[in-house]
Formats: structure tokens, C-alpha cells, sequence
């Protein structure tokens, strides 16, 4: 678990060769840590309690675990390589995003690569103490006139890390049907007097282990404090419509961080950037729950493969997760159709050639043997997977934009 060193970037293509090689197209990765000034940590994503605030009080404490990223974090006074994974192989290190640029075909897929020329998607454990404001991500057209991409994402309450559920199981969700703009904007008009009112306008809902949901760009939520697996599309834009959380007041540079600055004092063209119709849904948990479905095509003897975060974003396959169980003494090949980035919850094993363990407790700096991209050559041929433990071995992964053809759609969880 001692951290390796850090290799220099015009040697990438030498060690990626090696790692991959080596690996059978397995890349092992270290924990990315992601503070927030503004949130506090919900201190389950084994993050040692020492290293909380290892980047100073002044950044806030780390409340997140991001995974096979090479988007960066939008934090103000980050440091430069805030939010981006790394690969370690034979003690040195090197970015997953420099990977991707320097082998793209390989890790990512064909197709994928010359669509996007990156790795279009990341995820997250997002593990706050209690709930957070009242928040969207910016759709495509808005996120675009601050150079920036809109950001959908989908949710995952691992039952592994949730079993403390902290303040408030609880996330608001849109807008009430009824609900005008003219409603809105008066919330925005009173941010300055205390609690701006925003979520009377909302509707919460209880959360459920093992349960998700998928949020569309432009949709207002404000997550309980359940530990959320979160794979999304790889942007880190948002905006807060909150005023007042807990007592804490809400700076309004979190609502307008991400806005052209000649509309940052422009309310009419705050409450635009909502996606109207997706918010006053009457029908918006029928659109947007999930509960796990089983792969019967990627399950057999002594192991599940299941959807955990399925369906389109306005009619595209954006991003979309799995949950792989494998019992005691039991073993699978995995087969995927594209590449993934894989974290372990529950149990030790072995993945092709490397190992797989859930550790208890991470320092900063530690490198777990927890987390593995699978790229898409060893996606494709398939990847042996091994209990060796004496319990279920748990790992979920994620995977990015029109991989799948088999995928759920939202509601076909109902029907099983």
C-alpha cells in the first residue's frame, strides 16, 4: 500500500506498454481524493479519520472518492492534479488521462475514441454527513458557454457503506408539479435573507439501500447523506439554488461558478438553465428510480452480474453501472462489451493477475489494491475473476457512452 513514484509523461508510452501487457489489458489504480469547502465528511469511504482534512481545513474535509477519472475537480484552490487517477505499475505512476491520450484504441475502444478522444465519464463515492443545497448540473448548451460539458449522472446506494445512514436518508428531487418560474425566481431573490425557501417547492424522497436514480442535466436535487456510488458524464459543473443548509449559509458564487459572467446577476437566465419540463414531472420517480436488475447473460454457478444504473438520457446511453457478485470459493470470466473502471466493496480476490481487496482503512497517500480499469482488449477477451475470501466478493463498475445493447430502460425493473 506505499505510494509509488511518479513517472514522468514522455515515458508513458514505454510503461503503459509494459502495464497493460503485464496486466492482460488490466491497469491498477490509486484512490483520487476530492475534498469540498462547503460539505463534511460522511466518513465511510474508509479514508483513515486522521487524513480527513489532508489537504487543510482551509480546502474542507474529503467527502469523495473519485474512480477512473481524468476529469478534473472545479474546486476553487485545487491542486493541479485534484480529481485525475492515477495507474501504478513497478513502483511509478502515471495518469490514467495521459494513458487514454497515449493509447486511446486500446483502453478505451475504437469507436469510443474517436467519437470523444477521452474518456467521457467518471464516478464517485459521494459521502456527506447530512444533506447538501438544492442543485443542478448544468445541461450541454449552458455548460457550454463557460467552455464546459453539461454533466447527467446516476445514483447507487451500496449497501456496504451505508450501514450508517448519518442525518438525512432523504433527497429532494425536482420541483413540485404547479411549481412556476416566477417561484423560483422569488427564491432567488431572497438568497440574502436567510433560508431562501427553494425546498418547499421540492418533494423529498426516502432513500433505500441497494436502490437508485438516474438525474438528468438541469434537474434540482439535494442528496441526503446516504453514501452514494455516483457514475456520471465526466464534467464537474453545477450550481447551488439553495440559500441556507443546517444553519450554513450558501455563497452565491457556488450558485453562479459555473455562468457567463454578464449573466451571474441575471436571475431570468438562472432559472432558463432548468430544464423545466424533467423538473415539474408529475411522474418523476416512474422516470428516474432504479432497483437492480439480474444479467442472466453475465450470470451462472456461484455468481451475479446485476444493473445497477441503467436507461437514457433523453434517448442516449450516456453512462451506466453493474454490480458483479462472486461467492466463496467461486470463480467467473467476465465479459464486457467496453472498457470500465472497477472498485471493490465487499471481500478479496483476484482479478486476472492482480489482486483485489476491500481494505478497512486508507491513509491518504496509501495505494489499496481495490481499484483496476478494465480496458476494453481485456474487456472484450474476458477477465477471470476469483473469490478467494470467506465471504461475497462485491465489485461495481461503470462504463461510458453506447457500449451496450442489452441495457435495461428505466421501469423494467417492475417487470422482473
Amino acid at each position: 500500500m506505499r505510494a509509488s513514484k511518479l513517472g514522468k509523461r514522455d515515458n508513458i508510452a514505454a510503461i503503459l506498454d509494459r502495464a497493460l501487457d503485464a496486466g492482460g489489458g488490466l491497469l491498477r489504480l490509486t484512490p483520487t481524493w476530492v475534498p469540498r469547502s462547503f460539505l463534511h465528511p460522511g466518513k465511510r469511504i474508509k479514508l483513515a479519520p486522521s487524513d480527513w482534512y489532508a489537504l487543510g481545513t482551509h480546502r474542507g474535509g474529503i467527502d469523495e472518492r473519485w474512480f477512473a477519472s481524468t476529469t478534473e475537480a472545479a474546486n476553487e484552490g485545487r491542486i493541479p492534479d485534484e480529481g485525475l487517477s492515477y495507474c501504478t505499475f513497478e513502483g511509478e505512476r502515471f495518469l490514467l488521462k495521459d494513458a487514454v491520450a497515449e493509447a486511446g484504441p486500446r483502453l478505451i475502444g475504437k469507436a469510443m475514441w474517436e467519437k470523444y478522444y477521452r474518456w467521457p465519464v467518471y464516478s464517485k463515492f459521494f459521502d456527506n454527513r447530512g444533506p447538501i443545497p438544492h442543485h443542478m448540473h448544468q445541461k450541454a448548451e449552458h455548460a457550454a458557454l463557460t467552455g464546459q460539458q453539461g454533466k447527467p449522472e446516476c445514483y447507487y446506494f451500496p449497501p456496504q457503506l451505508n450501514a450508517a445512514e448519518n442525518h438525512f436518508d432523504y433527497t429532494f428531487f425536482g420541483l413540485e408539479p404547479g411549481t412556476a418560474k416566477s417561484d423560483v425566481r422569488r427564491c432567488l431573490e431572497n438568497w440574502n435573507r436567510g433560508d431562501n425557501g427553494i425546498l418547499d417547492l421540492s418533494k423529498a424522497y426516502r432513500l433505500k439501500p441497494g436502490t437508485g436514480w438516474i438525474v438528468p442535466a438541469g434537474v434540482l436535487h439535494a442528496p441526503g447523506s446516504m453514501c452514494t456510488y455516483e457514475p456520471q458524464w465526466g464534467s464537474d459543473v453545477f450550481g447551488m439554488y439553495q440559500s441556507l443548509v443546517e444553519g450554513r449559509s450558501v455563497p452565491w458564487n457556488l450558485l453562479v461558478k459555473d455562468v457567463p459572467k454578464d449573466k451571474r446577476r441575471d436571475l431570468d437566465f438562472l432559472v432558463e438553465q432548468l430544464d423545466w419540463e424533467k423538473n415539474v414531472d408529475p411522474r418523476f420517480k416512474e422516470h428516474a428510480y432504479v432497483e437492480p436488475i439480474v444479467d442472466p447473460r453475465r450470470s451462472g454457478p456461484g455468481y451475479t452480474d446485476r444493473w445497477i444504473d441503467y436507461g437514457r438520457f433523453d434517448g442516449e446511453q450516456l453512462v451506466s453501472a453493474k454490480e458483479l457478485t462472486v461467492m466463496p470459493g467461486m470463480k467467473c470470466v467476465l465479459k464486457d462489451p467496453g472498457a470500465s473502471g472497477w472498485i471493490t466493496v465487499q471481500g478479496c480476490g483476484r482479478m486476472g493477475i492482480l489482486e483485489i481487496q476491500t481494505p478497512v482503512m486508507i491513509h491518504f497517500g496509501e495505494e489499496p489494491p481495490d481499484e483496476i480499469f478494465i480496458a476494453h482488449e481485456a474487456a472484450a477477451a474476458g477477465v477471470e475473476i476469483v473469490n478467494t475470501g470467506g465471504e461475497p466478493l462485491v465489485g461495481l463498475r461503470y462504463f461510458g457512452p453506447d457500449v451496450h445493447n442489452d441495457m435495461p430502460e428505466i421501469g423494467d425493473h417492475r417487470m422482473k
